[in-house]
């Protein structure tokens, strides 16, 4: 179900609004001020600057863009909102920087202040090139330039680039300084409550927002991505677009252009008489009228700038004979009845120019320039061709009018995609990567430990809030609930768990009591034991001994099922297992099958069981608990640590139980004669660390000892 915006949000995004009108206001005054001042300054990207840091790239675009459009108004001049590229450069990199904390502090923040000025002095002086390719003006980086030009920077183009990123570094270090003032002024709530977000969920937290972008992934996240894929699709159109453009603002040019000079040819045609032109060519300035003609062409030619030259020829097998060719400022024309050989751009129009008929505009590019010439037909009263009249237009300057006219294109192209570009990359950030991203985060951090960590997972997920409306929301419904499920399942699970730990316990307090009803003295044996082998344990674990050994899972399987070490006894007669007296060697012999007997016992209940780990080591109990550390022991005669470890333990604990109790054949041995008997036999009969660890512990084992004697 999608969420309608709240009224939190709608307020955000008016607040936004408002901000960026106060940015805009701020552009306009600083500007006017600076002009009044009479400042050579434009000090209009403060607010620029500052809605960009605050609001974040679009709002900051947005103010810039908006700042040109209203300067454009005020002033009157169109070539304004061309330069609103610049400005939405300057509010990108602002709030590129911003994210990076350059403004937090006002040392960093002076250091964006090349960065600035090189789009605001350098880009803007390469479009002001682009747009007017004008010579230097009056202003301060028009001196500079002339001074870097006059000392040895002979290019109009560097000197004026280097003039302006010069100028314009002071420009962008006021505007820093006025931008960090002003962000000191505004508290950091308000500056929080400012930065647009099109939040689609519950608004995260800084830190929140700064983890969900510190994911790592494989080849490359979501944010790059869209941005690739936007980018390039926005250049596609824009290359198709301009290019279709500018083909068709050519054509229209230099159809213009054309018609412009064949209207000055026809002009030139009229000033003279087309049946006195052998006269021309004969006498020049000195035929009657000449003077004349030629001044009148002269002034056609003048009335437009992109006209060059303007002349007239007749056109024979040798060359063009020159009938009129006015002086220009920069050169003098030909002498009437010169020869001025073809062009080679003219080799395949000279069939029709011999047979006096009309031509399409030539692009030339010889001795006098390169030029786009037009000639029409002047004919005489019989209707014969007897001369051309000529017009050159220069192709620099139409070429200056298409290059002006594609970067006015490509600024307003720039200007539009970057702000569709943020907006595009806005809806993506809230719709797409915050969603996923947030939930990735809390995914992350879940923990199964305990019930308590479960349930606050669930609830970290829950509120989140997504409300996108689209598959990013069933994404976050369906995780939802698979991870509710889950939690659920394993509460399930671990109650089941917990259910079969007991019984395993039952189990073998079941096993062991069947022992027990046959043997009158292994009922408290089986239960002492337990406690001492998880005493011997502690005490290792804490002794830093077997510690690569002694895991949790180890030491719950070792206590768990230290009952059943003696569970081979069951096999054991009667008459043998309960003897008052001494066994025969024969007696004992068979009573030291119990240890085989038991590993077959178990070896049956573990084809019967999944928890092999925990019956491994009943297993390892059962045969090797009377092993001993030298090797003398029984049924495999093993020695040191090739006797598990629980055995080994279990050895220690079994004998001195067996030491402190009371038997058919014995009386009970005091604590202390039991201890310096293990201690005796440490490193023959008993592991020496572990007989160590069990003495070290001497006051638990007491206290078990005297707890099952008042029991009894």
């Amino acid at each position: 179900m999608t969420a309608a915006a709240s009224p939190a949000k709608k307020n955000t995004f008016l607040a936004c609004l408002v901000f960026c009108a106060a940015g805009i206001a701020l552009n306009v005054v600083l500007n006017k001020l600076a002009a009044l001042a009479g400042i050579p300054l434009y000090l209009d990207s403060a607010g620029t600057i500052l809605t960009a840091v605050v609001g974040g790239y679009l709002p900051g675009m947005l103010t810039g863009f908006l700042t040109n459009l209203l300067l454009w108004s005020i002033s009157g001049d169109g070539m304004t909102v061309y330069y609103g590229v610049i400005s939405v450069l300057i509010a990108a990199l602002a709030a590129f920087l911003s994210r990076r904390d350059w403004y937090r502090s006002f040392d960093k923040a002076l250091r964006s202040v090349p960065l600035l000025a090189l789009i605001g002095g350098g880009l803007g002086s390469i479009l002001t090139f682009a747009l007017y390719k004008l010579d230097f003006g009056e202003e301060l980086s028009a001196t500079l330039a002339h001074f870097f030009y006059d000392n040895g920077l002979r290019s109009v183009f560097w000197a004026q680039l280097l003039g302006d990123v010069l100028i314009d570094i002071v420009d962008k270090l006021l505007v820093v300084i006025i931008v960090c003032l002003l962000l000191r002024a505004l508290p950091d709530a308000l500056q929080q409550r400012l930065h647009l977000r099109f939040w689609q969920q519950n608004p995260l937290s800084r830190e929140e927002r700064a983890a969900s972008r510190d994911f790592k992934v494989r080849k490359m996240s979501l944010r790059p991505k869209f941005m690739l894929l936007i980018m390039v699709g926005m250049f596609i159109v824009a290359v198709l677009t301009s290019a279709l453009g500018y083909s068709m603002y050519r054509k229209n040019m230099f159809e213009a252009q054309a018609d412009m000079g064949m209207g000055v040819a026809k002009v030139v045609a009229s000033s003279l008489d087309p049946d006195r032109v052998d006269e021309y060519l004969a006498l020049g300035d000195e035929a009657p009228g000449y003077k004349e003609a030629e001044a009148a062409m002269a002034r056609v030619r003048d009335s437009s700038e992109n006209i060059s030259y303007v002349y007239v020829y007749k056109i024979l097998e040798d060359g063009c004979h020159v009938v009129f060719d006015p002086d220009t400022a920069d050169e003098p024309g030909s002498d009437p009845g010169a020869v001025i050989p073809f062009d080679t751009d003219f080799n395949s129009k000279l069939d029709d120019l011999l047979a006096g008929k009309e031509i399409d505009p030539v692009i030339a590019n010889g001795q006098y320039g390169w030029l786009y010439t037009i000639y029409r037909p002047v004919k005489d009263s019989s209707g014969q061709t007897v001369c051309y009249a000529g017009a050159d237009i220069s192709m620099e300057k139409i070429m200056m009018g298409l290059y002006a006219y594609l970067a006015r294109v490509l600024s307003l192209f720039v200007s539009i995609i970057s702000i569709l570009l943020a907006v595009l990359l806005l809806l993506a950030d809230s719709g797409i990567i915050m969603p996923i991203n947030s939930m990735a985060l809390a995914s992350s951090r879940f923990a199964f430990h305990s019930e308590t960590q479960r349930n606050e997972n669930v609830e970290q997920l829950r509120s989140l809030g997504i409300h996108t409306g689209d598959e990013i929301e069933n994404l976050y419904n369906a995780i939802t609930k698979t991870t509710e499920d889950s939690v659920q399942y394993i509460a399930e699970s671990q109650q089941k768990n917990e259910t079969i730990a007991r019984m395993q316990e039952n189990l073998i307090l079941v096993l062991a009591d069947m022992v027990e009803s046959r043997d009158q003295f292994t009922g408290d044996h089986v239960k002492n034991t337990s406690e001492y082998t998880l005493i011997i344990m502690e005490q290792l674990k804490k002794e830093g001994i077997y510690t690569d050994q002694l895991t949790d899972e180890f030491v719950q399987n070792v206590f768990h099922s230290a009952p059943l070490h003696d569970i081979g006894k069951i096999r054991i007669s009667d008459t043998i297992l309960n003897k008052p007296g001494k066994l025969t060697d024969e007696e004992f012999e068979t009573m030291k099958l119990h240890t085989v007997y038991g590993r077959e016992v178990i070896e049956k209940a573990k084809k019967a069981s999944s928890d092999v780990s925990y019956l491994n080591e009943a297993e390892n109990l059962s045969l090797y608990h009377h092993e001993k550390w030298n090797g003398k022991g029984y049924p495999r005669g093993l020695s040191g640590e090739d006797i598990p470890l629980s055995a080994r333990i279990m050895a220690v604990a079994d004998v001195f139980d067996a030491l402190v109790s009371k038997r058919s054949y014995k009386e009970p041995f005091s604590f202390e004669k039991a201890m310096e008997i293990i201690q005796e036999g440490a490193g023959s009969h008993f592991d020496p660390y572990i007989a160590a660890a069990f003495q070290h512990a001497e006051t638990k084992v007491r206290k078990v000892l005297s707890s099952r004697q008042e029991e009894n």
